[in-house]
């Protein structure tokens, strides 16, 4: 199976099991990225090898690949562990679906899903946060086995419902921050009252790692709709007719002001911002955050 088998997310919709789905794409990652590896100039391979499938992932030396851009397996532990936090937007919002049949939802648990995996091995603690009105999800972040299965079970149990918790429940929930940290925040940023916004601003003043993964289904980007439709607002329940063809023009560039300004806000405070759309292999956000973890060696 190629690489890209391993990480398309409507083979991946397949999977009923998380745990196994999170194996599949991370250990398909990493073999695909070290299928061209050839031994480089400046490289102490008595203390380092490429990786090959089947190897210990714990052992997989991050600085190395800071170095070389390949994936190789180290003789001895290096203590740089941190605890990466994941928040996932819960809200009704994520239920939306794409013409590939999947929600952002559960485009955002494979790639939770996978993620969490991915800094398991290194040591790395994890912790679990899912946020919408009815209720908080709040796992804290640990580093052993049966954390990482509570991990999945929690995350294979949500659904979206209702709308973003307002600023201050939100941010309650993740004030234990600790010294060594990478927050991986996944919404598609939709927002009622710039509730979403004000929470990342203020987890971006707290000095912390801050990874923004937005998330988009191709129908919203590309208007793929005909006819006259109606649409609702998922947490609204507010509905409006739309002639698609008459609108289309006007949502296509609204939309591409929108994003291109909120990317421009995200990166003036330093909030590492990323587009994903549903239809999109799982690689680019694998790759994004390991360069991101990278920063703490």
């Amino acid at each position: 199976m190629s690489k890209e088998k391993f990480i398309d997310p409507s083979v991946l919709a397949t999977i009923k099991d998380l745990p196994l789905l999170a194996r599949t794409v991370v250990e398909g990652f990493l073999a695909g990225q070290n299928q061209s590896l050839r031994r480089g100039a400046g490289l102490e391979f008595s203390q380092y090898r490429s990786y090959q499938p089947g190897d210990d992932l714990r052992q997989l030396d991050w600085k190395m690949f800071a170095r070389s851009d390949r994936y190789y397996i180290r003789e001895a532990e290096v203590d740089t562990n941190i605890t990466v936090r994941f928040v996932v937007d819960g809200s009704a919002s994520m239920a939306h679906e794409d013409t590939n049949g999947l929600r952002k939802m559960d485009y955002a648990r494979f790639l939770v899903a996978s993620l969490a995996y991915l800094a398991s091995l290194q040591g790395d603690a994890v912790g679990l946060y899912v946020l919408h009105e009815e209720q908080l999800i709040n796992l804290t972040p640990r580093s052993d086995n049966m954390h990482l299965q509570r991990f999945w079970h929690q995350l294979s149990e949500v659904e979206p419902q209702g709308k973003f918790p307002d600023t201050q429940a939100a941010n309650n929930l993740l004030s234990d921050r600790r010294q060594k940290e990478l927050t991986v925040f996944l919404t598609d940023l939709y927002e009622q009252e710039d509730e979403i916004t004000n929470l990342l601003y203020k987890l971006g003043a707290q000095r912390h790692e801050l990874l923004l993964f937005h998330l988009m289904a191709r129908n919203e980007l590309d208007f793929s709709y005909s006819g006259t439709l109606t649409f609702e607002d998922l947490e609204t329940g507010r509905t409006l007719q739309v002639s698609t063809s008459e609108q289309r023009k006007s949502y296509l560039e609204r939309l591409q002001e929108w994003l291109q300004q909120t990317e421009r806000d995200m990166r003036s405070r330093q909030i590492a911002y990323d587009r994903f759309t549903t239809d999109e292999p799982l690689d680019k956000a694998l790759r994004t955050f390991l360069q991101k973890r990278l920063l703490y060696g």
